[in-house]
C-alpha cells in the first residue's frame, strides 16, 4: 500500500509579519480597500509602546521581516520611531505606502539599508487610477513618487489590482517596467472589506496565508494575513506573539487554509501574486 506524503507543516512562528498600524488613509478606494481605511479612521487601540514591544518580541522569537501597512502607515504619529526600532532590533522592513504624499524625512528613511518600499498603481490613465482610489490627483502624485523612488534607487515593488472590467492593468504594468520598476505583481480583487461580494472564506485567499507569514491588526488581533482578517487567531497585545503562535487557534486556522499548487513557470500576469514562489510578499495586498 502506498501512503501519500503529508504536506509539510507550516512553521509555528512566521518569518514575515504585516503590521497594520493604522486605518487612516488619504484615499478611500470605495470598491477595493480590504481594511475599509480612509481619512476619518483612527490608529486603533495599539499604542506606540505596544507596537514597540510587539516588534521586539517578533525579533526575539524568530521573525525576520516586518511590513508596515494600513491605511497609510506614514500617517501614524509613531511611524518613524517604529521603523527605526524594527531596524535596531535587526528586522528587515518593508513599507506599503500609497505614495500619495511623501515627506522629505520619509525619503531619507526609505533609503536606509534593509528598508524596502511597496505601493499600488491601477492604470496608466489618471481617470482609471482615480476611479479606484476615490481621490482626484492621486494618479499624478503616486506616479511622480514612483519615479522618485526609482531615481533614489530605493528597492520598490508595485502591485496592480484589477478592479473593474476593461481596466488597463497590462498597460500599467508595461508603464511601470519602462519607468524602471523591477517588481510588478498583478492580482484580482479579493472578497474582503470594501471589495466584499460574498461572505469572506479561505477560498478567497491565495493559499499561502499563515505559511511563514501573519498579520497584526490595529487592536493587536493576529490573523494569517491582512486579507485573512476574518480569521482571528488570538491577540498579541493581551497574550503576546509567542503564545498566539504556539496556540491551538493559530494551528487550527493555518491547517484550515487550503494550499494551492504553485507553478514555477508559465504564470500569467493576472496570476502573478499567487504563483511567484520566489516572492515572499507576493500576496501582500496591492491596495
Amino acid at each position: 500500500m502506498t501512503i501519500a506524503p503529508e504536506a509539510p507543516a507550516r512553521p509555528a512562528v512566521p518569518e514575515f509579519l504585516e503590521l497594520e498600524i493604522t486605518g487612516r488613509c488619504q484615499l478611500t478606494c470605495p470598491s477595493l480597500c480590504y481594511a475599509k481605511a480612509g481619512p476619518t479612521q483612527d490608529h486603533g487601540s495599539m499604542s506606540g509602546a505596544d507596537w514597540q514591544r510587539l516588534i521586539s518580541e517578533a525579533a526575539e522569537i524568530g521573525v525576520k521581516k516586518v511590513q508596515f501597512i494600513g491605511g497609510e502607515p506614514t500617517m501614524h504619529r509613531h511611524f518613524d520611531a517604529l521603523v527605526h526600532h524594527a531596524l535596531a532590533v535587526g528586522l528587515g522592513v518593508q513599507v506599503y505606502s500609497n505614495l500619495y504624499r511623501v515627506r522629505l524625512e520619509h525619503w531619507a528613511l526609505f533609503e536606509q539599508p534593509k528598508v524596502f518600499l511597496s505601493t499600488s498603481y491601477y492604470s496608466d490613465l489618471a481617470e482609471e487610477h482615480e476611479r479606484v482610489t476615490g481621490r482626484k490627483g492621486s494618479h499624478a502624485a503616486t506616479r511622480a513618487n514612483i519615479v522618485q523612488a526609482v531615481q533614489r534607487r530605493i528597492p520598490l515593488q508595485v502591485g496592480i489590482v484589477e478592479v473593474f472590467e476593461g481596466q488597463r492593468t497590462a498597460e500599467a504594468r508595461q508603464e511601470l517596467l519602462e519607468l524602471g520598476v523591477r517588481t510588478v505583481n498583478v492580482d484580482r480583487v479579493r472578497s474582503v472589506g470594501r471589495g466584499e461580494v460574498h461572505v469572506p472564506s479561505t477560498k478567497d485567499l491565495c493559499g499561502r496565508c499563515a505559511d511563514g507569514r501573519a498579520a497584526i491588526m490595529t487592536d493587536g488581533t493576529v490573523t494569517p494575513c491582512v486579507l485573512g482578517r476574518f480569521l482571528n487567531t488570538g491577540n498579541a497585545k493581551t497574550s503576546g506573539l509567542a503564545a498566539v503562535f504556539s496556540g491551538k487557534r493559530w494551528a487550527d486556522t493555518a491547517a484550515s487554509i487550503p494550499r494551492r499548487p504553485v507553478p514555477t513557470a508559465g504564470c500569467t500576469p493576472a496570476d502573478s501574486n499567487d504563483c511567484d514562489p520566489a516572492n515572499t510578499e507576493a500576496c501582500s495586498p496591492a491596495y
